[in-house]
């Protein structure tokens, strides 16, 4: 095997907000691999399916009932998981939530809210493994954000700040982990075929045709192979599809044109 692929067969993959969408297609992508998953999210219905599909493919996995946004409840969920076998090899920061809400849409609840997962949920997970990891020189920590963590989208600025703050988190993580032989990946999936858009009525209104024009929808199972694929390469970055790819690059030479483009086909105060 290549020195630079992550042989996942036997490792722990720890994925948050495994009950539907990318986090449960990506635990059973890696179940499919031969990873032992822990899942954790708050759903019992959705957590327990995603374990049988996990079984089915030949993995093993384990669940976990917890609230994210609780830094009790995650070191408490995490004190068992290392009891039952110890740190994890890999964990997957997907759990999220959150509105599209321009700012005067938003309650200050839901503001909190959104940041709360992703970021501190992302936070509290990774604090609670990351000595362990770092004592043994070895593991890979990835945080799964949104296009809108690099491109402004009008009227999403509740959704959006919180994606804004994991890529913050993936960038101090990469500097300060630098020599440590813990690897990190951020993931940038573009608009996903998932469970979100049900929960959020009008979010998907409010997606500027621009990204229609350039980017193809992608499902969860998409999303969960490209991620499991930049574990096993140990990538620094995944972005699916590849048009998504070109729009982010366009974005860094010109990303006053390409705001313009986002407000100019997105979403405008009143409907005007």
């Amino acid at each position: 095997m290549r020195a630079d692929v992550t042989q996942l067969r036997g490792s722990r993959v720890l994925v948050t907000g495994a009950s539907s969408g990318i986090g449960a297609a990506t635990a059973v992508e890696a179940a499919r691999k031969g990873a032992r998953v822990i899942l954790w999210a708050r759903g019992a219905d959705g957590l327990y399916a995603t374990a049988k599909v996990c079984a089915a493919v030949g993995g093993e996995a384990s669940v976990f009932l917890v609230d994210l946004t609780d830094a009790s409840a995650v070191a408490g969920a995490a004190q068992t998981v290392r009891d039952q076998g110890g740190p994890p090899d890999v964990i997957v920061n997907n759990a999220g939530a959150g509105r599209w809400l321009a700012v005067e849409e938003s309650t200050a609840r839901e503001a909190v809210d959104a940041m709360a997962a992703p970021y501190f949920a992302a936070f509290y997970a990774t604090r609670e493994f990351l000595p362990a990891m770092i004592a043994r020189r070895s593991g890979h920590i990835v945080n799964v954000t949104s296009p809108a963590a690099f491109v402004p989208v009008p009227g999403a600025t509740t959704y959006s700040v919180a994606r804004w703050a994991m890529r913050g988190f993936n960038e101090q993580l990469v500097s300060e982990l630098a020599g440590t032989g813990v690897r990190v990946t951020l993931a940038c999936p573009g608009v996903v075929a998932s469970p979100y858009f049900a929960h959020n009525p009008g979010a998907d209104e409010r997606i500027p045709r621009i990204v229609s024009k350039l980017s193809r929808t992608v499902t969860p199972e998409e999303v969960g192979r490209a991620i499991v694929w930049g574990i096993e390469r140990n990538r620094r970055r995944v972005v699916t599809p590849f048009s998504l790819k070109l729009m982010l690059g366009l974005n860094a030479m010109m990303p006053r044109t390409v705001a313009w483009l986002m407000r100019r086909t997105g979403w405008h105060r009143g409907g005007a």
